[in-house]
């Protein structure tokens, strides 16, 4: 492969040479600016012509050139940290046969340095990139660049005020948003979604596609009755009912476009981990998911109340529709502990000054979430003609109920596992279950009969083929009970450290990386990593191990709440390879973003992101990811060697065992490669 990919180069390279002296698709403009006294910001800024585009800095071996940057040494300034540079695209490259990452468009390089005189100083540098279209490549092209920068003006080498981070500050990053190609919308919890190029069409087709997963949610998908019986009573009048569906969808588009925005520019992405892990709201969803239960097995009727109902019809001209809003309203709140990590990652643009690329997204997404909502909304009449009394609608109500049951559960393991009640343990929740399911399959086989439900003459083929995968699920549930770790269902269960039994797929040796720890980990007594691994859960202190030991580090941000980090740890964390690389390989650091525990207040920071106070584990967690990674999905893993800086780009949701594999083994041999440098040097 290596011979291929230099004998195509070097035919790239004659082939290319008298095009190469008259094309120039890449222009390059440099600037810099001083952010404090002592320290300045370098912008490398590549304008791409249309078609063609410009390799990252992180390419496979054997691949194309990649972009990289020289500085000139000198004792005038400092240079701090990497060069940075936005998410990139990638794809499979025809030229090079794999995948790489590149830019299109414009792209802005930021190179942070610490500035060590009063006088005036310039920094100079060469960068060498390379470039593409569909069917060409150009020779690798080298630019010289000098900045002039003024000297500092009050601080002096040495000052508490010199401390510099290692990564460009909010006000450059977002600078270079704006000229990036490519706008990375990632779900952790629902879905894993990335915005090809600067296009706001994919930008909108990928939240389009994330509001159609929001819709099979456990949050959402049982609200799709409850939406039907309210405009089952404007059947008589198809014109209102008809207008209503349409009020319907464009209310939950209004609002999730709207509000979404305006939470996450006022009240940033704290508001939205609050929301789906404080024990208030869940809590108040689980009795709701309890009163429709309820509801739907014939205990009651959810009716609104007879007042509003009246006030509402006598206003249908000026303000009728109050009530078809409320209900959008009410769709929203309930369902947004679940859809809220899909559109995390658009909610945290809008908190860093972007508007448009997450308007358009929302928007996308509220789009699909309102369609099927407002679909059966219109055509109410078809469920309404139906048998009530007898007929399958009622049998479809109260399996809805025996669903809604079970999901409503999902509430109450949130709560539990951020504050650590230990009061639902994955036998407990299982046990549940297993109940539930079997009061549903004998339902089915008419065993249970409900007060406003007709028997059952004979049980039909259909009743009888779900009764018996009802029962076949009960007993899988059963197995769960004596350690099977369930993979299918993982994201909706208590995790398997909450259990009494060990995993009875786990043969490996216990306490597996205990050799990689320098000492007790701060927080073991209440979290703890699966399959009997064993890290950190404190940033600080498993970096200072990584060092010490001379170790990469694998950063997990996970969340108790968090439904892909389970999948991901019953499906990829499981795999033997998986498990032997990070028991040996790596320092493990696990920050819980949604962990309630509070922190000494010696231990309280303050945010570089909103400015606000942290003063629990999961706040102090999930404000690292997003000040330092701009982004808050979870799960994301974070690659890392001893001075806390990225050995190959992060990766988000993905069940590809091998995928991770060669994620894992890619930090390894980047890690062996610096430590090899410095060794020389």
């Amino acid at each position: 492969m290596k011979e291929k990919h230099f004998i195509f180069i070097i035919f790239l390279l004659i082939s290319t040479t008298l095009y190469s002296q008259i094309l120039k698709p890449v222009k390059w403009t440099f600037s810099a600016n001083k952010t404090t006294d002592s320290t300045a910001n370098l912008y490398l800024k590549a304008t791409i012509d249309k078609g063609w585009h410009l390799y990252s800095q992180t390419i496979p071996p054997d691949g194309p050139i990649p972009t990289s940057f020289t500085f000139v040494k000198d004792n005038n300034y400092q240079l701090v940290g990497k060069v940075y540079e936005p998410k990139g695209i990638e794809e499979y490259d025809p030229n090079f046969e794999m995948k790489v990452i590149y830019h299109s468009g414009t792209v802005t390089f930021i190179q942070k340095i610490k500035i060590l005189s009063d006088k005036k100083i310039t920094v100079k540098g060469s960068l060498t990139f390379m470039c593409c279209d569909n069917a060409r490549c150009l020779p690798p092209e080298d630019i010289d660049f000098s900045f002039n920068l003024e000297g500092y003006a009050k601080t002096k080498p040495g000052n508490k005020c010199d401390t510099v981070s290692e990564s460009p500050n909010k006000d450059s990053i977002k600078e270079a948003k704006k000229d990036t190609a490519s706008v990375a919308l990632v779900n952790s919890d629902n879905s894993d979604i990335t915005g090809k190029g600067s296009s706001l069409w994919w930008i909108f087709i990928a939240g389009f596609l994330a509001g159609l997963a929001g819709v099979i949610t456990p949050c959402v998908f049982p609200m799709i009755p409850m939406t039907v019986s309210f405009f089952i009573r404007n059947t008589e009048k198809r014109s209102k009912a008809k207008t209503q569906a349409i009020f319907y969808g464009l209310s939950i588009i209004i609002i999730y476009t709207g509000i979404g925005l305006i939470i996450s520019a006022i009240l940033g992405p704290s508001f939205i981990n609050w929301l789906s892990t404080h024990w208030l709201p869940n809590v108040l969803f689980f009795l709701l998911f309890v009163v429709f239960a309820l509801s739907f097995f014939g205990l009651f009727e959810i009716v609104l109340p007879s007042s509003l109902v009246n006030k509402s019809d006598k206003q249908a001209d000026k303000g009728g529709y109050a009530g078809t809003f409320f209900m959008a309203l009410t769709l929203v709140l309930v369902s947004f502990s679940c859809t809220a990590p899909i559109v995390g990652a658009l909610l945290v643009e809008a908190a860093t000054g972007e508007v448009i690329e997450p308007a358009v997204g929302m928007f996308g997404f509220s789009l699909a979430f309102a369609l099927p909502f407002t679909f059966l909304a219109f055509f109410p009449a078809l469920l309404a003609k139906l048998p009530k009394s007898g007929g399958w609608l009622n049998s479809v109500k109260v399996i809805l109920g025996f669903f809604i049951l079970a999901l409503g559960m999902k509430f109450l393991v949130i709560p539990d596992q951020t504050y650590h009640w230990n009061l639902l343990s994955r036998e407990i929740f299982l046990s549940f279950w297993i109940i539930i399911f079997t009061f549903m399959g004998l339902y089915l086989l008419g065993k249970i009969k409900l007060s406003h439900g007709s028997g059952l003459p004979h049980i039909s083929i259909f009743r009888l083929i779900l009764s018996i995968f009802v029962f076949v699920f009960v007993i899988y549930l059963i197995l769960g009970l004596f350690g099977s770790p369930l993979k299918t269902i993982s994201g909706l269960l208590p995790p398997q450290t909450s259990s009494v039994f060990k995993n009875i797929s786990e043969t490996a040796p216990t306490n597996r990386n205990k050799f990689n720890l320098c000492e007790k980990p701060k927080y073991a007594d209440f979290l703890h990593l699966p399959y009997d691994l064993q890290g950190y859960y404190d940033y600080e202190q498993g970096l200072a191990c990584a060092k010490k030991l001379n170790k990469p580090v694998f950063l997990d941000f996970n969340g108790h709440g968090c439904a892909k980090c389970k999948e991901m740890e019953a499906t990829v964390w499981s795999d033997a390879e998986v498990l032997k690389k990070l028991s040996e390989n790596f320092v493990i650091i696990s920050l819980y973003i949604d962990d309630k525990t509070t922190l000494p207040e010696s231990e309280w920071v303050t945010s570089t992101f909103d400015g606000k106070v942290k003063k629990t584990i999961g706040t102090k967690n999930a404000d690292l990811q997003t000040a330092r990674y701009k982004i808050n999905a979870q799960p994301y893993y974070v690659l890392l060697d001893t001075k806390g800086e990225l050995l190959v780009l992060p990766k988000a949701y993905d069940l590809n065992v091998d995928s991770f594999v060669n994620f894992l083994e890619g930090g390894l041999k980047e890690f062996e490669k610096r430590s090899e440098k410095i060794k020389k040097e």
